[in-house]
């Protein structure tokens, strides 16, 4: 298997929602998911655009 780089906007995204994920754990932010599963969703996106060439 060989493995690229994220895209920018690939990364970004992860990126905001790995923020979003923080947020709720120290600021205390009520979310609908729990903060694990809110920073799972960011790495698994940041994982999936470095598997998947061209996204």
């Amino acid at each position: 298997m060989k493995l690229s780089a994220p895209t920018m906007i690939v990364f970004l995204i992860s990126l905001v929602v790995a923020v979003l994920g923080l947020l709720g754990h120290y600021a205390e932010v009520n979310m609908p998911l729990g903060n694990f599963h809110i920073m799972l969703t960011a790495w698994i996106v940041l994982a999936a655009g470095c598997v998947m060439k061209g996204i």
